[in-house]
């Protein structure tokens, strides 16, 4: 069942609070999430079933897709599922406020996705333009996801998580004054 902010909004000032599971990556929770937000990320959801209240709980994403499927997923071991319509975006919208512990606004995902690309159409270019010797870094990517694939260890998610921007920062508390992280 989909609510809207103000029937999230209802929820909140009823005795029993409704407890908000935010079901993305870590990276992207931690880029911004809704104050009060547990992060249960969508492939884990199924073996922390029992971190789930038995009353009301509110599934959120970015735009309410992944806490669909992840409903539809789990709502016949827990019916009383309701998924945020439009996620986070809807959230940042009306205005509300964020908590914040990163610097970026792009998830670890999303950086390998965008690193790994450029790497790979860069090898392809070299390789065609310049030397064919360049295919090896195309060659030497595409491994390293394999791999990535397999084992969920990723060298490229290792590296960016170091770099200065995905270092934790600052977070915003409820009435948007920074507030410096721990």
């Amino acid at each position: 069942m989909n609510i809207t902010l103000q029937q999230l909004d209802q929820l909140q000032t009823s005795p029993t609070k409704p407890q908000l599971i935010d079901v993305r990556g870590p990276s992207e929770f931690a880029a911004g999430h809704i104050p009060g937000a547990i992060n249960i990320p969508m492939d884990q959801i199924e073996s922390r079933l029992a971190d789930l209240h038995e009353e009301d709980v509110v599934l959120v994403c970015q735009s309410g897709r992944r806490a669909g499927m992840t409903c539809e997923l789990i709502q016949h071991q827990h019916p009383k599922l309701k998924v945020l319509d439009g996620g986070t975006v809807a959230w940042q919208t009306a205005n509300r406020p964020i908590v914040s512990s990163t610097q970026t606004r792009w998830s670890l995902d999303r950086q390998v996705r965008l690193g790994a690309g450029l790497l790979i159409l860069t090898g392809m270019s070299l390789g065609f333009f310049l030397n064919p010797g360049w295919y090896g870094l195309a060659a030497f990517v595409g491994a390293g996801l394999t791999f990535a694939g397999l084992t969920d260890i990723c060298g490229m998610a290792f590296v960016l998580a170091k770099l200065p921007w995905n270092k934790p920062a600052s977070c915003q508390n409820p009435t948007n004054q920074k507030v410096q992280n721990s």
